[in-house]
């Protein structure tokens, strides 16, 4: 796997070895920018993308499922909407991952009362979501992470161990602060894309496309559209003879610290 350090290792070799040969060879300055650049654009990618593990170790899938489990998480709540997605999941007897973002508690803490109390599991999600978290220092990110943490028991009594990096993104300064909370990473396999596509049939199609065992599926519980999907894929679920689960029981990873 390519990896924040090995791909700062390698090119830094590179770097190193243009250096020397400059010693016995001139080399124009724009050689030294090509090592520089490529660095650069790796580095953009992984960080954007949580499935490639490239700061932190992420988990995205179980790749050993032993049955047909899947795991339904949902993002960003809770909202009004969330009510509807409990109402659903209860009809199904469904239990769901839902990573809650810290000031959406703080507004919403009965809606967030009633994820507990229903029994469904709860991860971080930080406390603003910002966009621009990936610019935060270490320390502002700690506190984004720890006030979502506290929240989140103040609620349930135990710590959560569950987090997902807002829109996917992780940096260094994130894995260093997750590291040191003990967090385990949550990223997806399935992107339902429920964010940002509007027609309700090429959302449930997209997952339906995508669907197999031991599959992490990404909803967010923000609109009316996602509370349609959802329902139409759990009969899908049905169907196909699917177990929907939470996602530390899919990973097999304890959702709290006990």
């Amino acid at each position: 796997m390519l990896t924040h350090r090995v791909n700062t290792g390698f090119f830094g070799a590179v770097v190193l070895l243009l250096a020397i040969r400059s010693f016995i060879e001139p080399l124009p300055w724009w050689v030294f920018l090509l090592p520089l650049a490529l660095w650069l654009i790796i580095a953009a990618i992984g960080s954007g993308l949580v499935q490639s593990g490239y700061h932190i170790k992420t988990l995205n899938k179980n790749l050993r499922p032993t049955g047909k489990q899947i795991a339904l998480t949902f993002d960003d709540g809770p909202t009004p909407h969330t009510e509807k997605v409990l109402d659903v999941l209860a009809r199904y007897n469904i239990r769901a991952t839902f990573f809650c973002i810290g000031s959406q508690i703080e507004i919403y803490p009965h809606i967030f009362k009633r994820l507990i109390n229903e029994g469904h599991v709860v991860g971080n999600h930080t406390y603003s979501h910002s966009s621009k978290l990936g610019f935060f220092s270490k320390q502002k990110i700690a506190a984004e992470v720890g006030s979502t943490d506290a929240l989140i028991e103040k609620h349930t009594l135990k710590k959560p161990l569950l987090f997902r990096p807002p829109f996917g993104v992780t940096t260094p300064n994130l894995a260093s602060v997750l590291q040191q909370a003990g967090h385990y990473v949550i990223g997806w396999n399935i992107r339902s894309l429920d964010a940002v596509i509007e027609d309700e049939t090429k959302i449930y199609n997209r997952i339906k496309s995508r669907l197999s065992p031991g599959s992490i599926i990404l909803l967010h519980d923000t609109s009316q559209k996602t509370v349609h999907v959802l329902e139409q894929l759990l009969v899908l679920l049905q169907e196909q003879n699917y177990e929907a689960v939470t996602v530390n029981q899919l990973l097999n990873i304890p959702a709290y610290e006990e």
